[in-house]
């Protein structure tokens, strides 16, 4: 079925417009151009150092941002770097709604948040606004969730957290300008708040870059009683600072 599929609508790279194999897949050009995370990498917020770190203790592994300003969260983890094809696969997934190559994204994250996801008790993505998801019908965070969840026996909670106001777009803002648009816009849905005491909480989105939303919904799950939350993403920018 999929062979004649294939031969009416050929599959094409999930970045670009190339002919693959099969659906889902990149061609081994933009494949060449994802930039993978791997180690060395900051303990805490996944962010690739460019040589191994020297510090000890209590600060081993921790990058400078870490250590001058902790995060909420207890670790983060990314799968690719938000450049070049990476940030290509963040927008025509969100953008030129290409969902069908999320189940590859998530097999991605998944490897890159292993450990996080071992340590989960419930994955939850990072809400859209009702009429944001309204008008782009999808949520990615929710899909990206669901796909790197098949890797664990954590538990699926898609709307754990609800978007109380509509906030505008972070794309052109300063940090500071995120913290204060995302400021209090994410809560805990009550029907959920018994679920979450004194759980380990894996938080998912397509990619950090400032990190202010997600601080924001790592507030509203601490604030609820869970007992940590780790973040997982697609992508993420080189400076959580940024």
């Amino acid at each position: 079925m999929r062979g004649g599929m294939n031969m009416l609508l050929p599959p094409h790279c999930g970045a670009c417009d190339t002919a693959v194999d099969m659906p889902g897949r990149l061609c081994a050009d933009c494949w060449s151009k994802v930039g993978f995370i791997v180690a060395p990498y900051c303990a805490r917020c996944g962010t690739p150092f460019e040589i191994a770190t020297e510090n000890s203790g209590e600060n081993a592994a921790l990058c400078a941002a870490c250590m001058r300003t902790p995060p909420a969260y207890r670790r983060a983890r990314a799968a690719i770097l938000y450049r070049n094809v990476g940030r290509d696969l963040v927008l025509v997934l969100k953008m030129a709604d290409r969902t069908w190559i999320a189940p590859a994204l998530g097999g991605w994250m998944a490897g890159a948040g292993a450990e996080l996801l071992r340590d989960a008790d419930l994955i939850a993505p990072v809400p859209l606004h009702r009429w944001r998801l309204l008008s782009r019908r999808f949520n990615q965070s929710a899909m990206l969730a669901a796909a790197a969840s098949r890797a664990s026996g954590a538990t699926l909670m898609p709307d754990l957290l609800v978007r109380a106001r509509a906030t505008k777009s972070q794309a052109r803002l300063s940090a500071v300008e995120r913290r204060h648009n995302v400021q209090g816009a994410f809560r805990l849905r009550p029907r959920h708040a018994e679920l979450v005491r004194d759980k380990s909480i894996l938080l998912v989105d397509d990619v950090i870059t400032t990190g202010a939303t997600v601080e924001a919904c790592v507030q509203a799950l601490l604030g609820g009683g869970a007992a940590a939350v780790d973040v997982l993403t697609l992508a993420r920018t080189l400076n959580r600072s940024t």
